[in-house]
């Protein structure tokens, strides 16, 4: 044998005998929100009775200017959405991609998931934020794992190991979002850092919070999410959720799949106080809530948590305090309060330029949308 071909059996062996995940992410090397084919799904069913958009009377009367253009398709947008009120005002799409199209929003996935836990709170099957994980997941191991609540949780400030990295082969965020076992992985997690003083954006943390409701709830989260959510705002679509495996777990921290309109609905729901109609989907204060940081807090850098909520992140932008979804990918949903205005762009790519907390095409996207509802 040539030095070669030993070379290429000893990497086809070590590949055979590594872990389920690590072969799954050698060969699905590139996350893509089209990664549906990969994973087993849960439906999330939508509204028998729709809700509807309107389309306002200007709707796409708005020319944009090709440097605007420019800026929708740099970051490859498949999906860009401005409504005002209950009107949809603007709405474009590119390639194969449509209204209907179910496509991946990674961690604006989060933010739903923030809203579900005010559900359970509402509902009494959560009594506070302020219980103990462990009183839930009594696996949880180290230091301070009897001190980590579900406030903790929502405002990633559990201090626990988990390692943010979806392009580490090794790390805990590869591990979950290819392997098969997310209960075995969130019971790994260790929290040896004193909690509640540092932010630290942690995928693992909502893995906590989806495995709470799903014991709280004695439902799959994607049956919670479409009595309590999906279905009260009139979901046109029902929407997916990726497994770990067959019949298994949602992965909370990411992976709801949906439209631009659908997911518009969750922006109006947070603009109109948690009402759909008049009927109180979600608490009034718990939709405060959110938008509300723990200034008590610092991240990595020292600086005062001004920017992050219960699973939203905030931006106050031109006089206006704006609460947002984002997923890695560029999966944004923006809620501009003052104005009754949500913005949804959705694409294939994210600037990987920040400006403070937020990457900077957040910025580009507003100020399109700024441009449009100028009269």
């Amino acid at each position: 044998l040539t030095i070669i071909t030993i070379i290429l059996i000893i990497i086809l062996f070590a590949f055979l005998l590594s872990p389920q995940y690590i072969r799954n992410a050698l060969i699905y090397r590139y996350v893509g929100i089209d990664d549906e084919y990969i994973f087993y799904t849960r439906e999330i069913q939508a509204s028998k009775h729709p809700l509807n958009w309107k389309l306002s009377s200007s709707y796409n009367n708005k020319i944009l200017p090709d440097s605007l253009l420019k800026k929708l398709e740099e970051y490859k947008t498949i999906a860009y959405l401005v409504a005002k009120n209950d009107s949809i005002i603007y709405e474009s799409y590119w390639d194969k991609y449509s209204d209907s199209s179910l496509t991946n929003t990674f961690s604006a996935t989060k933010s739903i998931v923030g809203l579900l836990i005010g559900c359970a709170l509402d509902d009494g099957k959560i009594k506070s934020l302020n219980q103990r994980v462990i009183n839930f997941i009594p696996e949880i191991k180290g230091k301070y794992a009897k001190e980590i609540t579900i406030r903790s949780l929502l405002n990633m400030s559990s201090g626990s190991d988990w390692d943010e990295n979806y392009a580490g082969l090794f790390s805990k965020t590869t591990q979950a979002y290819y392997g098969d076992d997310l209960y075995k992985i969130a019971t790994e997690i260790r929290f040896d850092k004193k909690p509640d003083s540092i932010f630290q954006y942690q995928s693992g943390n909502t893995l906590l919070l989806g495995l709470i409701l799903k014991k709280v709830t004695n439902k799959s989260i994607s049956e919670y999410a479409s009595e309590k959510l999906w279905q009260p705002i009139g979901a046109g679509h029902s929407a997916k959720w990726y497994l770990d495996k067959l019949n298994g777990t949602e992965k909370p921290y990411c992976c709801f799949c949906s439209n631009a309109r659908d997911l518009a609905k969750i922006g109006k729901l947070i603009s109109d106080s948690g009402r759909v109609n008049g009927r109180q989907v979600i608490s009034e204060n718990y939709i405060k809530s959110i938008s509300q940081p723990d200034t008590t807090l610092i991240n990595e850098k020292g600086l005062k948590n001004n920017f992050y909520g219960l699973h939203w992140w905030l931006l106050n932008y031109k006089g206006y305090n704006i609460t947002y979804a984002r997923g890695i990918l560029g999966q944004y949903i923006f809620i501009i309060p003052e104005l009754k205005v949500v913005i949804v762009r959705l694409g294939h790519e994210r600037s990987q330029n920040y400006i403070g907390q937020h990457p900077s095409d957040v910025f580009q996207y507003l100020d399109i949308a700024f441009d449009i509802l100028k009269p």
